[in-house]
């Protein structure tokens, strides 16, 4: 089953959950990692990480910066829209 469609809104409109899922997809295709690798470097599960991707979880401070240690930056970098985000 498909996740519903993401409406295209500007990147300033985007709720932050988009935000967020699109730049975890992003920086972890950067590094050329798995969910289960973003998961282990975290100290989170991996179907964390794909609910959180899909949008469907309501993620904690404390997790959300779990994520960004992982990926060696700031937590507020996770919430930026990155240029060129669509969707």
């Amino acid at each position: 089953m498909s996740p519903e469609p993401v409406p295209l809104l500007p990147p300033s409109a985007m709720p932050a959950r988009v935000v967020l899922a699109e730049n975890i997809i992003r920086l972890r295709a950067e590094k050329e990692w798995s969910q289960e690798t973003l998961g282990f470097e975290a100290g989170l599960h991996r179907t964390f990480i794909a609910h959180v991707e899909r949008g469907v979880r309501n993620i904690s401070i404390d997790n959300l910066e779990k994520i960004a240690r992982a990926f060696g930056i700031a937590t507020y970098q996770l919430l930026e829209p990155h240029a060129g985000q669509l969707t």
